[in-house]
């Protein structure tokens, strides 16, 4: 930008200097204008179109090896625990904004079923199985997002960034968050 600008303001100061006497004030503002536009005038790059018949690129393309992806790799648990910690990331978070939302906008609508009390007593009618079942359900991906979360502070501290070190803190992850999922929901 300040290399478009610095030549523009230099040129403009160039034929106001040398002007004045020669052009009339009426026309020195058509004067500056034109040489303006012919500053900021860019050239086009012209490409070269492609001919119709690419029945031998199509042809070459399908020859080509395909890139062999995750198929030939071992599974790893850093794989599955980063993909689990965006995963129950979202799911939290866009847990949390759709039932505060739906909580919110239930007396408008009428909706008495997301009241505190009902919430409770419909809660409270479930099978004891039921009720561990659904505390460990909510349990289990905050648990593993927390565990997951205090993983990764961990190595931003630079520790335990060697691969052993890695899968030995991702199997970890995985028990501590059975472990404590089973813990709450036992509550």
């Amino acid at each position: 930008m300040l290399a478009q600008r610095f030549p523009q303001h230099f040129a403009r100061r160039l034929v106001l200097a040398h002007t004045r006497s020669t052009i009339a004030p009426g026309k020195l503002a058509p004067a500056l204008i034109g040489l303006s536009n012919l500053l900021q005038s860019r050239r086009t790059i012209a490409t070269e179109s492609v001919p119709p018949d690419t029945s031998i690129l199509a042809a070459q393309r399908l020859r080509r090896p395909v890139s062999p992806h995750l198929t030939i790799y071992r599974p790893q648990i850093t794989w599955y625990a980063s993909a689990l910690n965006r995963i129950t990331g979202s799911v939290l978070s866009g847990g949390f904004y759709a039932f505060g939302f739906a909580y919110l906008v239930s007396p408008l609508f009428g909706w008495h079923f997301l009241d505190s009390a009902a919430l409770a007593t419909s809660f409270g009618a479930l099978p004891w199985w039921g009720k561990a079942g659904l505390k460990f359900g909510v349990a289990l991906p905050f648990t593993f997002h927390a565990f997951n979360g205090v993983r990764h502070l961990v190595w931003d501290t630079g520790r335990e960034l060697s691969n052993r070190q890695v899968q030995v803190t991702g199997w970890t992850v995985v028990g501590a968050t059975v472990l404590a999922s089973g813990v709450l929901a036992a509550m």
